[in-house]
């Protein structure tokens, strides 16, 4: 494997920047890396009772300092080797990305990348939604592709209550119309659903959103971390979401519109648009994971459940250049055997929860 400088030099000078091709990674399982998750603050301002609860993530908690956080030419860099290497789509996540200082900045710098073959890369982001009434037109002038956006009820007082800080969920609903508006799209909802909780809203949320522009998934209820109190019976298996749907409106399933998608498609028979689950804990999917993470402060991981990360950015910082890091991430994608959520069912509660896992707000959804 080779990366010489001098394409990357021509790709500064004309504005397009690209490596040659590394060739494709692929694991210990065949499994391509094709999707990088890449986290841009681990600080948010929704204290969800899901992901951050007020209890853990509270006033004293301590958040990252800014010169721990991975610079954007940081981000940029370790995207760049990453196309060489075959990933095709960048997700920014977070905690909440929008809280990024110059976020704008950065989705310009990713969207001038070019793979390879001199295409570019799809841009994602994925966010609460609080901020995008005002930020959602200069989102995509800087060249976001696609959003996707968390919201958990419609009920006000439900919503304001998970979200645990009061935010009022028509100030998502409108965020979601402006990026709508902005050209952003297609744009994703994605409810968590939380057995006891709300999972009452799940007929609410599919009625309010069918026949819309949305596409709404609905989520099981993870055990991403350690801090959100996680309980195999508060899961609401897909199957019932589905079920349950089809009752009302009848559906049809869809294939998957990508390779490694991780949501299962259905759509309405009369035609007025579709609906997902992600079946994480019932139905997994990591046979065909293709994603890779990178942490707020620079560590790449290869799952949402990994229990360690490896640490990029001290390669970065030590001077290491584009082949090393290549060299590095070619190494520790084939190296990689995850596949937690199928061996999940085969690990009895204590050894669940002896797992070190790493948060989601840290590591990013």
């Amino acid at each position: 494997m080779s990366i010489t400088p001098d394409p990357a030099a021509h790709s500064r000078a004309t504005g397009v920047m690209r490596l040659p091709s590394t060739g494709g990674l692929t694991d210990r399982f065949d499994r391509s890396l094709r999707d990088l998750r890449i986290s841009v603050t681990d600080r948010c301002n929704f204290r969800c009772v899901y992901c951050m609860p007020r209890s853990v993530f509270g006033r004293d908690y301590a958040f990252l300092d800014r010169e721990e956080l991975l610079s954007f030419e940081e981000i940029e860099r370790i995207a760049r080797v990453a196309a060489a290497h075959g990933v095709r789509k960048l997700r920014l996540t977070g905690g909440e990305p929008l809280l990024r200082r110059g976020i704008e900045d950065l989705i310009a710098r990713l969207a001038a990348l070019r793979t390879p073959e001199g295409e570019r890369l799809e841009i994602a982001l994925t966010t609460n939604g609080s901020a995008l009434t005002l930020k959602a037109q200069a989102l995509k002038d800087a060249g976001l592709d696609r959003l996707t956006v968390s919201i958990d009820s419609l009920d006000d007082e439900l919503f304001q209550r998970m979200n645990d800080v009061r935010f009022p969920v028509a100030r998502v609903l409108d965020g979601i119309d402006a990026a709508h508006a902005a050209g952003l799209g297609p744009i994703k909802l994605n409810m968590v659903v939380k057995r006891g909780l709300n999972d009452g809203e799940i007929e609410g949320m599919a009625a309010r959103f069918k026949g819309t522009p949305y596409v709404l998934r609905f989520i099981e209820y993870m055990d991403v971390g350690t801090s959100n109190g996680w309980s195999l019976d508060e899961v609401v298996p897909s199957a019932e979401i589905v079920e349950r749907l089809g009752a009302l409106f009848p559906l049809e399933p869809v294939g998957a519109a990508v390779p490694g998608e991780t949501a299962q498609r259905w759509r309405y028979t009369d035609g007025s648009g579709e609906i997902g689950v992600i079946s994480s804990v019932t139905n997994t999917f990591c046979g065909t994971c293709n994603r890779a993470r990178i942490s707020t402060e620079g560590k790449l991981f290869t799952c949402l459940f990994a229990t360690e990360g490896h640490d990029l950015r001290a390669l970065l910082r030590g001077g290491a250049d584009d082949e090393e890091l290549a060299t590095a991430m070619a190494s520790i994608w084939g190296a990689r055997d995850d596949r937690y959520s199928e061996v999940r069912a085969s690990l009895t509660p204590e050894l669940r929860e002896a797992r070190q896992r790493i948060e989601m707000s840290y590591i990013g959804g």
